[in-house]
């Protein structure tokens, strides 16, 4: 008998009179937001204005969400298009089922024509928004936990995942937790992008990089876990053999671009600098406003109308500080040396 396990929620959805609330959907949502957040502010802090992160995730989610759908669909068909299955089903994305890969591949599609309008280079975009899209998969693997879905082998461990459902040939018991270990590694994920971005300043989408072959290293193992139906090439799950190959292409990515294109970009958002000193505390403007009052100042001769000093010590005119008039006091003394010498060698 167990002493302790993760239970299960007794439903997934909630309804507000006709409107069903899915935590499925409200996990996707919320680490949404918490990827746009983040990605603004790294975004921001590399120069790039505020704001343009969600103008460019308004592409990325939709083509992400419709690509997610389109891997675990034609990966997965069978549970849409084999006898006695409903077709129509894969169209209900709220019960579950979005492919990783295919939500990277087709949300970088999105985000490129996003960028593409703005004028932003895409590889520091992703650079930005690479941890928030770590910790938003973090989010979003508790949908999992809602829909009793992606969990491992049966234990008895204390932290293990009760299952109640029969659905879909679900057998009852307690398993590992897999949607939990990924979310973890997730957010071990998003934390090593940011220290080794500002350890190591990657730039040209490394931090991208790094975050997409950290991410393969934990789905490879977790992945090796579950015990979902998966179609299996030479004892692996197909997204083993996809992790393992995304990995590769990662690393060679990184080794790549530092060897080509070391350091990180100057400029992430063009014109940025400008809108930042426009709307700074007005420092550079008092300095000008400062220059052109002196500019007021100066006749057409190109003298100034500084204060006269052969008035006479403490009138109106005389307006020089104290260290001014003891500079001059030696300057007139070191002329009166000059001239006494002058005159000692005409003697």
């Amino acid at each position: 008998m167990e002493l302790a396990f993760i239970p299960s929620p007794s439903r997934g959805v909630l309804h507000l009179g006709p409107i069903p609330l899915r935590g499925y959907a409200f996990c996707i949502i919320i680490g949404v937001f918490v990827a746009v957040w983040l990605g603004n502010r790294r975004w921001i802090a590399r120069g790039g204005r505020p704001g343009t992160v969600a103008d460019i995730a308004v592409w990325a989610v939709p083509f992400g969400l419709i690509g997610g759908r389109l891997y675990h669909v034609i990966t997965d068909y069978q549970l849409y298009f084999s006898e006695g299955r409903d077709w129509v089903d894969a169209f209900k994305i709220w019960e579950g089922g979005l492919g990783i890969w295919g939500a990277i591949a087709f949300g970088a599609v999105g985000a490129w024509i996003g960028a593409r309008r703005r004028g932003v280079p895409m590889p520091a975009y992703a650079d930005a928004v690479a941890p928030g899209i770590a910790l938003a998969q973090a989010i979003g693997r508790w949908g999992n936990w809602f829909n009793q879905e992606l969990y491992g082998k049966a234990t008895d461990l204390p932290w293990a995942v009760e299952i109640t459902s029969t659905a879909d040939g679900r057998v009852p018991g307690t398993y590992h937790p897999t949607f939990l270990y990924e979310s973890l590694w997730c957010i071990g994920v998003a934390l090593l992008v940011i220290w080794a971005d500002r350890r190591f300043k990657l730039g040209h989408g490394r931090a991208f990089a790094l975050y997409v072959a950290a991410y393969c290293a934990g789905r490879f193992w977790i992945e090796y876990m579950r015990v979902d139906d998966a179609h299996h090439i030479l004892g692996l799950r197909l997204n083993n053999w996809t992790a393992l190959f995304v990995f590769l292409l990662a690393v060679l990515y990184i080794v790549l671009s530092a060897r080509m294109r070391p350091g990180r970009e100057a400029v992430v958002e063009p014109g940025a600098e400008t809108a930042a000193g426009d709307a700074g505390s007005g420092g550079e403007k008092e300095a000008e406003a400062a220059a052109a009052d002196d500019a007021d100042h100066t006749d057409a001769e190109g003298k100034t109308d500084s204060p006269d000093l052969t008035k006479a010590p403490g009138t109106a005119e005389n307006t020089r500080a104290p260290e001014d008039s003891a500079d001059t006091e030696d300057a007139q003394d070191a002329e009166a040396v000059k001239d006494g010498a002058d005159s000692a060698k005409k003697g």
